[in-house]
């Protein structure tokens, strides 16, 4: 709110605009994802109550770029006359917390760090992994939030070091620096390739966010800075908060088995949409699969039942009956689900 007010204030309504997005993903696909459990039931009165002053507050802040869906909420939650008779909020009745802040935005950049990891890997998120290492100058703003870490990115432990000179090398953990040829050339001209060699054996050093290769300073977009990974079962990538995280990207047979029972709770959980169940209707399932997928349900039967509301779980061969679904890596499935009682 306080920068779309300034940005309003400056007749910049595109960067108001822009600010008021980026508040909106945050809230949406952060605290609304992360908080669907304490709505789900309606008696965390203190998560209903904040997501009813955002709401109502964004609704008066986005008023003047979005007047129809603005008014159309506003009155939905307040039942008032018109978000636009009422007074701009006023940012300082929201203090912020500004430690939580900057912890939360670490724990948000680690979030997506590690799921950009898993994609480039080919790790799906419903794959337990065994751990998380996070390198951070916010360790004990980063400690608070392990378990909100752990299960965003499905991973068995979150580790925590001090961001150091030393602690990378103690990691097995390398930098490269790519120097961009083409954007170097208008600034630097000839200087390039001696840019290039000082990059390749390793005359370069990076202090205090400055990047400087044989005696000359680069700027930023004119180089790519890369980890480097001594091992081949851990993935590397930075923070843009400063730091980096390690993911161990080990498959062991008891994780496979996992994330192949958690593409089943999906697929049951589709098959249930598909014939229009409710989301809280207690069924009976019957599945048929391969051998690893027997195995993987057998082991976590407990799980899929608890997760899918299955009062009945049983092992069937189902035929032509339903479609054949892909889980784990090779795994077939069939799945059929009924209303219980």
């Amino acid at each position: 709110g306080e920068v779309a007010t300034a940005e309003f204030e400056a007749l910049d309504s595109p960067m108001a605009a822009a600010a008021i997005r980026d508040f909106a993903d945050v809230l949406t696909n952060w605290y609304v994802r992360r908080s669907r459990d304490r709505f789900w039931d309606g008696s965390d009165t203190d998560a209903l109550d904040t997501l009813y002053t955002v709401l109502e507050t964004v609704s008066r802040v986005a008023a003047p770029l979005a007047p129809l869906v603005t008014e159309e909420v506003w009155r939905g939650l307040t039942g008032g006359e018109s978000v636009h008779l009422t007074d701009w909020p006023d940012a300082t009745e929201f203090p912020a917390d500004d430690a939580l802040v900057m912890a939360m935005d670490t724990v948000r950049d680690v979030a997506s760090a590690g799921l950009a990891l898993r994609k480039a890997h080919g790790l799906r998120v419903r794959l337990p992994l065994n751990s998380l290492t996070i390198v951070t100058e916010n360790v004990a703003g980063v400690d608070d939030f392990r378990d909100i870490l752990a299960e965003e990115l499905n991973v068995r432990e979150i580790l925590t070091r001090e961001l150091d000179d030393q602690v990378a090398g103690e990691l097995g953990i390398g930098k490269k620096l790519l120097p961009q040829a083409r954007v170097l050339g208008p600034r630097l001209g000839s200087k390039v390739q001696a840019i290039i060699q000082g990059a390749k054996a390793g005359d370069w050093s990076l202090e205090n966010g400055v990047v400087t290769v044989s005696g000359i300073a680069l700027e930023e977009g004119e180089y790519i800075l890369e980890f480097t990974s001594e091992g081949d079962t851990t993935a590397v990538q930075f923070l843009s908060s400063g730091g980096f995280v390690i993911l161990d990207t080990t498959v062991t047979p008891e994780l496979a088995d996992e994330g192949l029972a958690r593409d089943v709770i999906r697929w049951i959980q589709q098959e249930r949409k598909t014939v229009g169940l409710d989301v809280s209707d207690r069924i009976d399932t019957v599945i048929s699969g391969d051998d690893d997928a027997r195995r993987a349900i057998a082991t976590h039967r407990d799980m899929v039942a608890a997760e899918t509301l299955s009062l009945s779980l049983e092992l069937e061969d189902l035929q032509g009956s339903a479609d054949v679904l892909s889980v784990g890596e090779n795994s077939k499935i069939r799945v059929k689900v009924s209303k219980s009682g």
